[in-house]
């Protein structure tokens, strides 16, 4: 008798694998081989976790971790509520749900607002586990495409009109933005801002990357728009901000008395965030500034280093972020994919190679972001531009393979 296939849910089927996390077996081969692989594939910086942290996990004095209230440890809403502040962003602490990072922050603020088959505006490219949020929840992204040739800055308003339907329930931005280091003008937002409340819609506004911002432009937050304050649900984490992925530490913050009760059951439902890390975050985020000045100089630096070696590669194109710490790069390639891999596999200059992330996962439409890459300028500008210089060699090299092919 022949035995039948139990299958798994069509969401499963369906959500993609992370574009930056599925190389990740090739890496640990590369690895065990002994290559040293300059990682710039993933938003993990090499800084060092600020000592206030690694002090207050150190010194932590008690004897059980317990379970926490489920909308976060007092002492650490109010840290975020210090923090915000400091920015001239004001929520009452009622306003403020502790995560467990930035990512349930998102999964949260989709599922409040959208039903399975309903759908949410999205740019593209975009942070790739967005695709990954929705198809756990059932919710569908509507592209809605942005260039390089302008500096992946916002479309007119007529083509964001044409994607919403009646299914529509918000628009999600980030800015700064991940992939492209793009940061939005003020005039982009206010677009934003008219167009919820026309057509009567969230937005679920990404503002992870706050403080990295270069050559003075300015950071506005989708919050400085009083109008459409209670259509507003920030999204936030302190993962890259303090060099902290590994605490996992976010939060969702709101005006709209509806988003947070919703958004209190689903954080009832999964317990609380972890209690330590939120201890440890408490002193940064009461004096935040004094540490970020710091590191979004360095940041500029490293920044600098890589654009101006991409500059000077044939075939490269690329637009100066000007936020973030990422890079989209335009590579005279067929397959993204098929490079990265390679990279990790078939190639290595004096026993050393890199990582990048293949760009077609940062996109919803089918077929695009194919020759295109994501680069995380997040090592030390010495170790950039000995990457870079091999990422240089490793594309004339593979240049060659492909034509043979």
């Amino acid at each position: 008798m022949k035995r039948k296939i139990i299958e798994i849910s069509k969401r499963a089927k369906e959500t993609q694998f992370s574009p930056i996390r599925k190389f990740v077996p090739f890496l640990e081969e590369a690895k065990r081989k002994g290559l040293k692989v300059f990682e710039l594939h993933i938003g993990q910086p090499d800084l060092e976790t600020p000592k206030e942290i690694l002090r207050e996990i150190k010194n932590f004095k008690g004897k059980i971790l317990s379970y926490t209230n489920s909308l976060g440890i007092l002492e650490t809403r109010e840290a975020w509520q210090k923090y915000y502040k400091d920015f001239g962003i004001d929520f009452d602490v009622s306003e403020i749900i502790v995560t467990t990072g930035g990512s349930e922050a998102i999964l949260f603020a989709l599922a409040v607002i959208c039903d399975p088959g309903e759908e949410v505006i999205v740019f593209e490219p975009f942070y790739s586990n967005y695709n990954g949020y929705a198809s756990i929840l059932g919710v569908k992204l509507k592209p809605v495409r942005t260039f390089a040739k302008n500096g992946f800055h916002l479309p007119p308003k007529s083509e964001i009109l044409k994607k919403i339907t009646k299914k529509t329930r918000g628009i999600l931005i980030c800015n700064p933005n991940n992939p492209t280091g793009t940061v939005y003008e003020r005039e982009e937002l206010k677009m934003i801002a008219k167009i919820a409340k026309e057509k009567n819609l969230f937005i679920l506004s990404d503002e992870t990357y706050r403080e990295f911002v270069y050559d003075g432009k300015k950071h506005y937050s989708m919050m400085e728009f009083p109008e459409i304050c209670d259509r507003v649900i920030l999204l936030d984490s302190v993962s890259k901000r303090f060099n902290a992925c590994g605490a996992r530490i976010g939060c969702l913050a709101s005006k709209n008395k509806k988003v947070i009760e919703g958004v209190t059951k689903f954080a009832q439902a999964r317990l609380s965030p972890p209690m330590l890390e939120q201890l440890a975050v408490i002193p940064l985020l009461k004096n935040s500034k004094k540490y970020t000045r710091k590191i979004v100089k360095e940041y500029k630096k490293r920044r600098d280093v890589v654009f101006q070696a991409l500059q000077k590669i044939p075939g490269v194109f690329c637009v100066k972020p000007s936020g973030a710490f990422y890079v989209t790069v335009k590579l005279p390639i067929k397959d993204s994919d098929d490079f990265a891999k390679w990279l990790l596999t078939n190639f290595s200059f004096k026993g050393k190679t890199v990582m990048v992330s293949p760009a077609s996962g940062f996109y919803a439409t089918p077929g695009v972001g194919r020759n295109e890459i994501r680069i995380a300028f997040v090592l030390s500008a010495e170790k950039l531009k000995e990457a870079m210089e091999i990422f240089e060699k490793a594309l004339r090299q593979y240049l060659k393979v492909e034509n043979k092919n």
